[in-house]
């Protein structure tokens, strides 16, 4: 999982496997140390209907709604992020989770030829 922290805006990245692990109820961990000190993020699908952050000393989980991200899920490859905002109490929190496009173009193809036939479109030419 890559992490982008700017002001109140923070973006989770994550590869087609580390959704993989998502999906199967898995949690995904990102840790900075330096010292004694560490930083940890945590990432995990909930069934509640909108994200929530849980913040316990160092560990900062993020909790997004299984819902959305498995209908995020179904336009992959794409280059949107899945946006929420996050209010635990103070000021709003924009977040931004992704999977890498060019991860997800990897393990799925490209969109065009993932697509159905367009039935409006006739037979294909010979």
């Amino acid at each position: 999982m890559k992490v982008q922290v700017q002001g109140q805006s923070l973006r989770l990245r994550i590869d087609e496997d580390g959704l993989a692990r998502l999906l199967a109820g898995g949690e995904l961990v990102n840790e900075t140390r330096a010292g004694d000190a560490a930083l940890r993020q945590r990432l995990r699908l909930s069934e509640d209907t909108s994200p929530r952050l849980e913040v316990e000393g160092d560990d900062w989980t993020f909790l997004l709604p299984a819902g959305a991200v498995g209908a995020y899920v179904g336009r992959l490859p794409c280059r949107d992020a899945l946006e929420f905002v996050l209010s635990p109490g103070g000021a709003p929190l924009r977040l931004a989770f992704e999977v890498d496009v060019r991860d997800s173009v990897r393990h799925r193809g490209p969109p065009a030829r993932r697509r159905p036939p367009d039935p409006t479109r006739g037979p294909a030419p010979l």
